[in-house]
């Protein structure tokens, strides 16, 4: 979808990127662990994917990106920035052999 739109918007010069979050540590999953500890140490906070879309949205070279996903992760280590612990969890990924097919 987000190649379809790029395609649709690139004769006004606007880009469309696809941004995905990594494992968000939000008031649902406190709730989960709440209920049964798991290890939360890869989790990261909402502002870490807004801090991330803050660097993209001022990146003169973003409508190279128009298409395409981006992980809040991948795109902290490209700008170095961190989550408001001052950490850098790690790129989200489907692991090999968890899709649909």
């Amino acid at each position: 979808m987000t190649y379809a739109v790029a395609l649709e918007l690139k004769p006004h010069r606007v880009a469309a990127v696809a941004m995905a979050p990594g494992f968000v540590c939000t008031e649902r999953v406190l709730a989960a662990h709440a209920v049964r500890p798991f290890d939360l140490s890869a989790t990261e906070s909402p502002e870490y994917i807004g801090r991330s879309i803050q660097y993209l949205a001022a990146d003169p070279h973003v409508p190279g990106r128009s298409g395409h996903l981006v992980t809040a992760g991948q795109l902290a280590r490209e700008y170095g920035s961190t989550d408001v612990d001052s950490a850098q969890p790690p790129p989200f990924d489907i692991p090999p052999g968890f899709g649909l097919d």
